[in-house]
């Protein structure tokens, strides 16, 4: 359903709160932020002694903008009065006088032009962009917001940072705010583990026995990242250092080495449902969602139960199908792999190292080795795969077990599993998963003489404190989707945009912004910080959630698709990625040899997966067939203008 008209919620966080005096439990509740000449409401919170009574709402002129009654509150079960349609366009009519049988309260939020409600992410954006660092430019989205929220008292709207948005956002245990953020560091100090203990390299080691050809070392590259696929750091820096001898010796280059290891480490750990990135993905949709029906509400009722209603978790599973960069990035290695094809820069690389003219190019400069820095595997232990497989397994269990129980008991006995596990608690079972798979490897190191006790715990402080600048970077996200909800930025979007934007097409061009942010600012999960808690609310008011209320695909939810997916891409090339950056690195590869040589297969397959993944499914094709038709592209390109390539064989 495409809505017609657009209205800010009147329980948009911190509104302004009046009691009306002679009824001291009543309170009048409005926006501290409206924007000019678009909709807005106040609403009437009754006590218990208010059983009825009219209401009256006029500006500062004594124009009477809404009126009306209360049926006796005997008769009905909520103690509300929402004054809907309010609208306002100058700053002369404020203060707004609201009277409730006969007493009258005044109301004064901040009136701002529409596009003032752009600036806080368009703000992040652009300095984002400019000076390639996000902290600083969400830390300036959520002040100007605040700023509004402030009257425009810059010293105020410092404190309103602090007080109004920062803290609440972290302190919210109703939207899973805190579990999340303890669970992102358990689960940190998991990797930092089972890293010292020597499971992850033992991981590793068990894949690379039967390298003995090129491709099959490549394969073994290919298999050991999917393997690790619990956090992308991780996976770059163990991946690049443990295999770079054997593909030394099967005279891999650097180049293609350091792109196997790059197009394995963010893709996978964004798709797995266990990973460092699921507890940041699914934040950050529970609250895309959250704001989208809320501001839904009055003009879709059902539609808005629908977003309300929905589980965070089952729609992050739904969208992996419709992630079509990561996915085929994926795939795209496998057929580079299996085909023995390259082109372009890459096939030059691969044939040098290949005839036995060089692993990397004369006169690269091969980026340090940075993975000293890191602390790596306690010199002297076995590498013993499962003492990292252990502590992943139980994870995996318990938060199967407790998505399971939390379920049924929400759901009932007679639900579908797929009823089960949407209505499930994520949040709760991602925080037991993560503190069950930390008391395994705690258990597997200290008892199996791997680490001291104050070794385990220096090896699990340091893999915490490895989150901590992801753990600030959602936070702020966070409170700039706050600010967002505040000051009404996706109903104002969806204003202009409604009839300008051809809805199919919204899914392709979210993921060209997000590709471009991310590309910019070497950074993911900053642009997902940005873009999903304000384009779901944009998708939704512009129609996009039909179908979403069924489970099947939405353009809702190829929008949410399109942000994972686009963020990936930016990252997975950006010169300015610290993922990129540490695949050379690990790779002992020359960074821009790196860069020039895997932005050519980037950009293919972010274009295929655009133009027959996010464009073909927004007009209704479905994903079990455009997912095939982007390989079979891909596959066909890697056969027209691929170079095969020569085969060198080698004892592992």
């Amino acid at each position: 359903m495409r809505p017609t008209g657009f209205r800010l919620a009147a329980a948009l966080a911190v509104p302004i709160l009046v009691p009306f005096p002679g009824a001291a439990q009543t309170v009048a509740e409005s926006p501290r932020v409206v924007l000019e000449n678009l909709p807005f409401a106040v609403v009437l919170e009754l006590g218990e002694a208010e059983e009825g009574g009219s209401f009256e709402v006029r500006d500062a002129r004594g124009s009477l903008l809404a009126s009306g009654s209360r049926a006796p509150a005997l008769t009905m079960d909520v103690r509300t009065i929402e004054v809907s349609g309010l609208r306002i366009s100058d700053r002369d009519q404020l203060p707004l006088s609201v009277t409730f049988d006969g007493v009258v309260e005044a109301l004064s939020p901040t009136l701002v032009p529409g596009w003032f409600s752009l600036l806080p992410p368009l703000v992040a954006i652009l300095m984002a962009l400019v000076f390639r660092e996000v902290i600083t430019a969400l830390v300036a989205g959520v002040w100007i917001g605040a700023l509004a929220v402030a009257g425009f008292d810059p010293l105020a709207a410092t404190w309103r940072v602090l007080d109004t948005f920062v803290v609440p956002a972290l302190g919210d245990v109703d939207a899973g705010h805190t579990q999340i953020v303890v669970f992102s560091l358990i689960l940190g100090g998991m990797v930092g583990v089972i890293s010292r203990n020597g499971g992850t390299m033992g991981i590793v080691e068990a894949v690379t026995p039967f390298a003995r050809t090129a491709r099959r070392g490549r394969l073994a590259t290919w298999l050991a990242g999917l393997a690790v696929f619990f956090d992308d750091y991780a996976n770059t820096l163990i991946v690049g250092t443990s295999l770079r001898p054997v593909t030394d010796r099967l005279r891999i280059s650097r180049e293609k080495l350091s792109y196997i290891v790059d197009s394995t480490a963010a893709p996978v750990a964004a798709l797995v449902p266990l990973s460092t990135w699921v507890g940041y993905e699914i934040s950050l949709i529970a609250d895309g969602l959250r704001i989208a029906g809320e501001q839904q509400a009055a003009l879709d009722p059902a539609g808005a139960r629908a977003l309300l209603d929905a589980s965070p978790f089952t729609v992050f599973i739904q969208t992996i199908p419709y992630r079509f960069y990561p996915l085929l990035a994926l795939v795209f290695v496998l057929l580079t792999i299996l085909m023995n094809r390259d082109f372009g820069p890459m096939a030059r690389a691969e044939r040098r190292a290949a005839e036995g003219k060089g692993l990397y190019r004369p006169g690269a400069q091969l980026a340090e080795d940075a993975a000293r820095h890191i602390q790596g595997s306690k010199d002297g232990i076995s590498h013993r795969w499962w003492n990292a497989a252990l502590p992943i397994a139980a994870m995996i269990g318990v938060v199967l077990v407790g998505l399971w129980v939390t379920g049924r008991a929400s759901a009932g006995p007679e639900a579908s599993l797929m009823e089960v596990f949407g209505d499930a608690d994520p949040f709760a079972t991602l925080l037991w998963g993560s503190t069950a798979g930390a008391l395994v490897a705690f258990v597997l190191s200290v008892g199996g003489r791997l680490l001291t006790v104050p070794e385990t715990v220096d090896a699990f402080m340091g893999g915490a404190r490895a989150m901590l600048v992801a753990m600030v970077i959602l936070v702020l996200a966070w409170s700039l989707g706050s600010v967002t909800e505040e000051i009404g930025t996706a109903p104002y979007l969806g204003l202009v945009l409604e009839g300008n934007v051809a809805l199919p097409l919204l899914p392709a061009l979210v993921f060209l912004t997000a590709a471009v942010m991310s590309f910019a600012t070497g950074t993911s999960w900053g642009t997902m910080a940005i873009l999903v808690p304000l384009v779901i609310p944009l998708s939704a008011s512009l129609g996009g959630g039909l179908g979403f209320e069924t489970g099947g695909y939405s353009i809702l939810l190829g929008t949410i698709s399109s942000v994972l997916a686009g963020a990936i891409f930016g990252d997975h090339c950006s010169p300015i990625s610290d993922t990129t950056v540490l695949s050379s690195t690990a790779s002992a590869c020359d960074h821009v040899d790196h860069v020039r040589t895997q932005l050519p297969y980037a950009m293919l397959v972010a274009v295929v997966g655009m133009v027959l993944g996010d464009v073909a499914t927004a007009l209704g094709l479905p994903f079990w067939v455009a997912i095939p038709a982007c390989i079979g592209v891909l596959a066909g390109v890697l056969r027209v203008f691929g170079e095969r390539i020569p085969e060198h064989e080698a004892r592992v």
